[in-house]
């Protein structure tokens, strides 16, 4: 699976963070949703626009920011 199929960056939506293409919920929102301890079905149920689909292009943005470096901060 392609997440760049189903994640999109654009500036002129909540200023350019990544989102769920089709919609405006962020990758931002959705990993702190489990961080709060959501279950992947409680979120679907919340929010039907998205599909298991979505949620794991949402894993693999992140997995790749991650092999990227793009997550890391000088501590």
């Amino acid at each position: 699976m392609e997440w760049r199929n189903h994640i999109v960056a654009n500036e002129s939506a909540l200023l350019g963070k990544p989102t769920v293409k089709g919609t405006r919920i962020s990758v931002e929102h959705i990993i702190g949703l489990l961080a709060e301890g959501w279950s992947e079905d409680q979120i679907l149920e919340n929010y039907p626009r998205l599909t298991r689909e979505s949620l794991k292009a949402v894993f693999l943005y992140i997995q790749d920011c991650l092999k990227d470096g793009l997550l890391y901060t000088n501590a």
